[in-house]
This record gives structure tokens, C-alpha cells and sequence, in this order.
């Protein structure tokens, strides 16, 4: 009987001894096959996901490396994309949009959030109380940005249209140095740069949204996406829990995006419920760019005169395959 029981722990030593070489082995295996992805975008909040499944270590666990290169919007993320700069560009819908005009070879793998931060901000001291003020005034601008899109649907449902403005193009980098030292008399910005703003600017904050939200993308190029199938799977499987972590510990995602940006914690508790984190693919989206592709025909911002099949320009099958209750577009 004692040796029946000395055979047994034997065996199941070395059961478990093969087992954990076998596990080691399949770690060190996997860690050697670590697949980095370079990401394009702007150092904002919009990318919490990110910057919490890299802080946690995620992205490898899932072997995938990831590397960020910061760009001032996201349409240059984009550009920079194209030109083999980065693999994947983090921008708006409105961007898109822009290369979708142009049939460039570009899909979206993701939304990860949809977000309300953009405002029209107007100087007391040049005559602008109300918004009907604005008629007449140097009003900044990012052109041919988002914020084109927002200042013209503004303007439009309070009864003016783009021609009643000045427009002057300001990059968001030159944002509040542009409405406190006086070159413009209104501008359309966001944040964190509003909040910059209301620290120094006597003056009136309009949401430009109109209650829209705007969507922060992940975009490839198509030959890009299709060689990296399988490694697209595993960084929105990453994605998906650094989701599910921020859903159960949200003040410790907004620790890591605030330390990871060096963010004053008064500003990110300021807009934090301005964000809607998540994974998505769904109608909404397409519906926005729908209405921002009409309004860019009717405003000659295209030389094209019909809206472009958008649905080509989703990737579905990569989030599909790894949350699929986060897909919901009608083909």
C-alpha cells in the first residue's frame, strides 16, 4: 500500500513537473513572438483603453507590443498612416470621411469612444454675448478637421451659415494662445484645451456638438489588416479587457490615463462623463457619417456629389470575432 501511494505522488510530480515546463516553454515561446503595432494619435483621454492595457501589461500577455506616436489631430495620424509612419491612426469619424471621398484603401477596426468635448468659445470683450454675435467675427478654426463640421452645423441651427464668419485656421497646439492673444474673436476648440480656456478667457462657452458625439476610431489600411488578421484579434481581445477592468475599477483607469498624460486630475474629473468607453461597431456611426458626408457635399468641401458606401470602409470581422455583442451595423 505505501508504495502503491509513493508511485502515485511520483507520477503526479512529474505530471505536474512536465506541465509547468510545458507552460514555461509556451510562455517563453509566445513572449519571443511579441507583434508590435504602432499607433498614430493625438495625446488625449480618448485613448484610456490603450493606455490601460499597456500600464497593466495586456497587450502582452496577448503577444502584441504596442508603440505610440503622438500627432497634433487625427487626420495627420492618418496622413502619417498612409505614408507607412505608423501601423494603425486613432481619429474621428469626420477624418475618415475625408479618405473615404479620395476611395482611399482604409478600414475602420474599431470605435473605442464616443465623446462630447467640443465647444465655440467667444470673447466678451469683442461684442459677443449671445450667439448671434458671431456674425461678422475672426472666428479660428482647425481647417479641414471636425471642427469645420461643427462650426457649420452650429452656425446653421442658429440661422447663419459659414460665409458669415471669418475663418481662420488654428491648429489645436495654438488654440488658447490664438482666442487669449486676440487674433481671432471666437474659435472652436476642445478640450483639454477649454479647460485651458476658461481660466483665462472672459468669455461665453457653447457645446458645438448640438449633442452628437464624436466617435475615436482605429483605422488600417486594408493591406495592412489583411496581413495582420490574426494579430488585429489579439489587440481588440486586449482592448476588451482593459474594457472590462475599466467597467469594475474606473477611478484606477483614470489614475493610469492621468499619469500616462501627466494630466491635471481637476481636468480629467471634469471630463471624464464627457467619455463613453467602450468597444463598438455600430448603426450610430455609420448614421454620423452619413450626415457629415451630405453636409460636406452641400458645403463644396468634395468635388464628389454622392455619399460614398461607407460600410466599406468598416472591418467587422476582427471585433466580431473576439466581442461580438459589440457589433451592430446593418449591411
Amino acid at each position: 500500500m505505501e508504495t502503491n501511494k509513493r508511485l502515485i505522488l511520483l507520477i503526479l510530480a512529474a505530471l505536474l513537473l512536465t506541465a509547468l515546463g510545458l507552460w514555461s516553454c509556451s510562455k517563453e515561446e509566445y513572449s519571443r513572438k511579441l507583434e508590435t503595432i504602432t499607433i498614430g494619435a493625438p495625446p488625449l483621454e480618448q485613448h484610456a483603453l490603450i493606455f490601460s492595457a499597456i500600464e497593466q501589461g495586456i497587450f502582452a500577455k496577448n503577444g502584441v507590443n504596442i508603440v505610440i506616436k503622438d500627432y497634433s489631430a487625427g487626420i495627420y495620424a492618418i496622413v502619417g498612416m498612409l505614408k507607412d509612419e505608423v501601423d494603425i491612426a486613432e481619429a474621428t469619424e469626420f477624418a475618415l470621411i475625408q479618405e473615404a471621398f479620395q476611395a482611399k484603401q482604409i478600414k475602420v477596426v474599431a470605435c473605442t469612444d464616443k465623446f462630447d468635448i467640443a465647444y465655440v468659445v467667444g470673447r466678451k470683450d469683442r461684442g459677443i454675448n449671445v450667439i448671434k454675435d458671431l456674425k461678422g467675427k475672426k472666428v479660428g478654426v482647425p481647417r479641414n478637421t471636425i471642427g469645420d463640421f461643427y462650426l457649420g452645423r452650429f452656425l446653421e441651427l442658429h440661422g447663419m451659415r459659414m460665409r458669415d464668419v471669418t475663418l481662420v485656421d488654428v491648429r489645436p497646439p495654438q488654440f488658447v494662445d490664438a482666442i487669449t492673444g486676440g487674433d481671432i474673436d471666437a474659435i472652436v476648440a476642445w478640450e483639454p484645451y477649454i479647460y485651458q480656456m476658461r481660466k483665462k478667457v472672459d468669455g461665453v462657452f457653447w457645446p458645438a456638438q448640438s449633442g452628437q458625439p464624436a466617435f475615436n476610431l482605429l483605422i488600417g489600411k486594408n493591406e495592412w489588416i489583411i496581413r495582420h488578421n490574426n494579430v488585429i484579434k489579439r489587440f481588440l481581445k486586449s482592448l476588451s479587457e482593459a474594457e472590462a477592468f475599466l467597467v469594475n475599477n474606473p477611478d484606477k483607469t483614470r489614475g493610469i490615463v492621468q499619469t500616462q498624460l501627466n494630466l491635471d486630475g481637476k481636468y480629467l474629473d471634469s471630463v471624464w462623463n464627457q467619455h463613453q468607453f467602450g468597444l463598438s461597431l455600430d448603426q450610430s456611426l455609420i448614421a454620423a457619417m452619413e450626415d457629415q458626408a451630405r453636409w460636406m457635399i452641400k458645403n463644396n468641401l468634395t468635388n464628389e456629389k454622392t455619399v460614398p458606401d461607407l460600410l466599406e470602409y468598416i472591418y467587422i470581422d476582427g471585433l466580431k470575432a473576439v466581442k461580438p455583442e459589440a457589433v451592430n451595423i446593418i449591411r
